[in-house]
């Protein structure tokens, strides 16, 4: 016995240095676009990886002699394997590693469709994304202006003076598309404008899109579509990014980002500057084409590694905004007064965040986040001073039922505090009384794979609003996977939402019109369905993709404003009727070789709402504004080696418009495209300069004020000047003022 044991350490010791012998394996990973930077390597069987750069070489140093495997998992592409053999002491040079792009990047890792982390292939929710890599190819200064590249997906100009916008999805208007912030409602109807700007875009890792009614796991507001901005984890992001840009019309832009941290322990910070002082008149209205803005947001997330992967992160951002618009004479002092007309909205904003998994046994994840958002603003002789703050905690269990069964349950809870200085914060004796909303709910959802191509998911949510009640949210989807790179996914939904005027419709606050409420309002109600086909086709040299889906979304207890009864006026109700948003999109991309890509998209969408007539029963069909029946995006990038030309835009056809009685202004908008070209030049170790040209065709919209040389509508009813009886207007709006303009910049990414 004491023989056997010291001949095994003696055999021990002799294979110790043999055991030891250690290499280096190097390498450069390129895709159809060229560099993939930042993906994750690994040696399997090891605890040894590393990320590719921004040029994506990686390097894996103290990787045990021997036969190897080194697994590369891209985010968008095919995984590969490579068997590599490894000499004490080499330094093995693997070159160019190809990869190859998976179907439509289905095998991304999306949450906001299910709630959980689940590959685009694998979930029955239909869900779009929008990386980085997208944003490049038109810098935008704001996510506001880049998630429009999703095709159906539209930023609206709500007001042609102080320019602030929302989101339109399918057509239907921002408040009925949900924002959140790594899956939190960190964005409140009150700023939905500002919770997607002075996010840096070097920190957004992608942006998921979810079109049609999501309330059974989101709740409120998530009638229309769903748009969730997922933030890059710290251990994942580059040490130090940089992006800057200034245009001809001396818009400047900055955004920085970096890691820090020691061990275990990693944060990510970001900052972001927009600055846009120069008023420019160049359709010769009087007024200001572009708002002048001053835009500073700082961000900061915070993620600890934890025992067997356990999440736990908390992040943080404020933002500070000041903008104006008006007649190009207007200063601060002119604020309120009637001399000299003018927009100027001054804005804070406070974001906080975390999530934290339970130490147990069972997948228990907290999560919970804060808002304050105060906004002090003047609209003509209009001032408008609101407060809104929004606590939202969530408990999520995460449990897979068997082989068959994946289960996901949890618990709720949204309190909103609003208050301001209009009539809608006011009780009976006219006394302020700001608007408190506790809202309660208890989701639960079953994912069921029934057979190898089937997977059926069935959801159901119950929220109390504490004056109108129990809300019911069911929900169904269904995923066929069918042969040769088909899939087919049917989804249906509901959704619901308690409307506050005053932080979402912009018109309610101007100082043109007088603002009439006629009835206590009701919740809305949404219910749709949707039907989408997915066929791919993927060789060594070529890769095409198309996807297309039908859906219809039923609204019931609309809320829409009614501008046409009196020109002096808005109108809210709810409807007598209800609304429809239908329509047909399509989506192809195309990969030839690796230079060339093409992505391209186009809807047609029906949006309207019927509405009873007073004379009788009969139904009045009216289209819905700001919703044009045709519209497409494309982006066309061509890369042969260093150098990258962009070419990028968005095409819209006619929209009905909120023209006033006796309007000289047409209903509805022209045919137009806003195209925007771009060339980067990569020198290598991340550093980039690209320049471009935005709105190639030199589109502006005509006539969007109407009677600006009377804003405070003092000669309104002198005849000789106004002969038609209208009033000044600024809701005109549907496309930027901004025409052909140039722009350069650079960018820099340290691994």
């Amino acid at each position: 016995m004491f023989n056997r044991l010291i001949f095994s350490l003696i055999s021990a010791v002799a294979l110790v240095p043999a055991g030891r012998g250690q290499g280096t394996v190097i390498g450069r990973l390129v895709g159809p676009d060229g560099d993939v930077p930042y993906v994750n390597v690994a040696v399997v069987g090891t605890t040894l990886g590393a990320g590719s750069g921004p040029d994506g070489g990686f390097r894996l140093e103290g990787v045990p002699a021997g036969d190897r495997t080194v697994q590369i998992s891209a985010l968008g592409f095919q995984a590969r394997s490579l068997n590599v053999t490894l000499q004490n002491g080499q330094v093995l040079d693997l070159g160019k590693v190809l990869l190859r792009p998976s179907v439509r990047e289905l095998e991304e890792v999306v949450v906001s469709g299910t709630m959980r982390e689940v590959s685009r292939l694998d979930s029955p929710i239909p869900v779009e994304l929008v990386t980085p890599k997208l944003f490049r190819k038109n810098p935008e200064p704001a996510l506001l202006g880049a998630i429009s590249m999703v095709n159906g997906v539209r930023s609206q100009l709500n007001c042609s003076v102080c320019n602030t916008g929302d989101i339109h999805i399918n057509g239907m208007e921002g408040p009925y598309t949900l924002v959140l912030i790594d899956g939190m409602p960190l964005v409140s109807s009150l700023g939905t404008v500002y919770g997607l700007s002075g996010i840096p875009t070097s920190m957004v890792e992608r942006v998921e899109v979810v079109k049609g009614p999501g309330g059974a796991l989101y709740g409120s507001e998530a009638m229309g579509g769903i748009i969730n901005v997922v933030t890059r984890k710290p251990f994942n992001a580059p040490k130090f990014s940089a992006e800057g840009f200034v245009t001809s019309w001396n818009e400047r832009n900055l955004d920085l980002g970096g890691t820090v941290g020691l061990g275990k322990t990693r944060m990510l910070v970001g900052a972001s500057g927009f600055q846009y002082t120069d008023p420019r008149d160049d359709n010769g209205d009087g007024f200001t084409d572009l708002t002048l803005q001053e835009r500073l947001s700082v961000f900061a997330k915070v993620d600890r590694q934890r025992p067997e992967g356990r999440i736990a992160g908390l992040g943080a951002r404020h933002l500070m905004e000041g903008r104006w618009g008006g007649q190009m004479n207007w200063t601060p002092e002119f604020a309120g007064g009637d001399s000299i007309y003018g927009e100027t909205i001054d804005t804070r904003r406070t974001e906080v965040f975390g999530s934290w998994q339970l130490p147990t046994r069972e997948k228990i994840v907290a999560q919970g986040s804060f808002i304050h958002h105060h906004q002090d603003s003047w609209y003509g002789t209009t001032r408008y001073v609101g407060t809104q703050r929004i606590g939202f905690g969530q408990l999520v269990w995460d449990r897979k039922l068997g082989a068959l069964h994946h289960m996901l349950a949890g618990a709720a809870f949204r309190h909103t505090w609003y208050d301001d200085n209009t009539p809608g914060t006011a009780d009976a004796d006219g006394r302020n009384a700001p608007e408190v909303t506790p809202l309660p709910g208890l989701f639960v959802q079953d994912e069921w794979r029934f057979a190898p191509t089937h997977t059926l998911l069935a959801g159901y949510r119950l929220d109390h609003h504490p004056i109108h009640g129990a809300v019911h949210s069911p929900r169904a989807a269904w995923r066929w996977q069918l042969p040769r790179r088909q899939a087919l996914r049917f989804n249906m939904g509901t959704g619901f939402r308690v409307v506050n005027l005053f932080t979402e419709d912009h018109a309610a606050l101007t100082g043109s019109r007088e603002l009439v409420i006629a009835e206590d309002l009701l919740p809305e109600r949404s219910v749709g369905g949707s039907l989408t086909y997915t066929r791919s086709w993927s060789t060594e040299r070529l890769f095409a993709l198309v996807d297309v889906t039908a859906w219809h979304t039923h609204f019931s207890n609309q809320i829409i404003g009614d501008f046409e009864t009196d020109d002096d006026q808005i109108i809210y109700a709810n409807l007598d009727g209800h609304a429809v948003s239908q329509g047909v999109g399509l989506n192809t991309e195309l990969v030839l070789g690796a230079p060339w890509k093409l992505m391209a998209g186009a809807s047609w969408m029906d949006v309207y709402r019927t509405e009873r007539m007073e004379e009788g029963d009969a139904q009045e069909r009216l289209q819905q504004l700001h919703a044009p029946e045709w519209s497409g995006t494309f982006a066309f990038s061509y890369r042969p080696n260093a150098w990258t030309v962009d070419l990028s835009g968005q095409w819209y056809g006619p929209m009905r418009l909120p023209v006033l009685e006796n309007d000289p202004r047409p209903e509805y908008s022209p045919w137009y495209a806003l195209l925007n070209a771009q060339v980067t030049r990569s020198f290598g170790k991340g550093f980039e300069v690209f320049t471009g040209v935005k709105n190639l065709l030199d589109f502006v919209p005509k006539d969007v004020l109407l009677r600006p040389h009377d804003p405070f509508n003092k000669q309104v009813d002198d005849p000789l000047d106004n002969p038609d009886g209208v009033s000044f207007d600024a809701n005109y709006a549907y496309a930027p003022q901004q025409g052909i303009r140039g722009f350069v910049g650079l960018r820099w990414t340290l691994d």
